[in-house]
């Protein structure tokens, strides 16, 4: 029987880190959303305008006996720059912030002992601004966003921004990929 669990987490454009997770052992689903913002079911073209506050998120269902909360975090952490407010890249906005989205107080708990530790190791070089708070009004993103990368792997955002996070991901994290 697996041990399923969810969490949320928002890493910037939400193809790329979808693209990341769906290579990793023991994620039994990942699904790009809204998060944590305020208008019930909003669209695309509204959460882009910064005025909802929601944050592009992917949606994370793992069996947490083939792959732990901390190890889903640790690749968060590799694939994305946790250093920048409200910014990844060339993609600036409320929307595009970093946060860790919990739905268990145990997440929570791996959530804020690994920023803490990645800080007093000075892993960046500047302090992690990742929001570490429960899930609040997900929504799933269109249709169209689902499985972007998979669908549009020549597409120029794709070639240029997810798959080298998704590179990066097989490098450094080779014993948590699909085989």
């Amino acid at each position: 029987m697996a041990n399923l669990q969810t969490i949320v987490l928002g890493g910037g454009c939400f193809w790329c880190t979808e693209a990341v997770y769906k290579e990793v052992r023991g994620v039994t689903d990942v699904e790009s959303g809204y998060g944590n913002g305020e208008a019930e079911r909003p669209s695309y073209e509204e959460v882009c305008t910064g005025r909802t506050g929601h944050n592009e998120v992917v949606k994370l269902t793992y069996d947490a006996d083939q792959v732990s909360t901390r190890q889903l975090l640790e690749i968060f952490f590799v694939v994305h720059d946790p250093t920048t407010m409200n910014r990844q890249g060339n993609d600036v906005g409320t929307q595009y912030r970093s946060g860790i989205y919990y739905t268990t107080e145990e997440q929570k708990k791996v959530a804020e002992d690994l920023v803490r530790e990645l800080n007093e190791e000075k892993a960046f070089s500047r302090p992690i601004v990742t929001e570490v708070v429960p899930m609040q009004n997900y929504w799933p993103a269109e249709e169209y966003h689902q499985d972007f990368f998979e669908k549009n792997p020549t597409q120029g955002y794709c070639l240029a921004v997810a798959a080298p996070k998704v590179a990066k991901f097989r490098k450094t994290f080779t014993e948590l990929t699909r085989k």
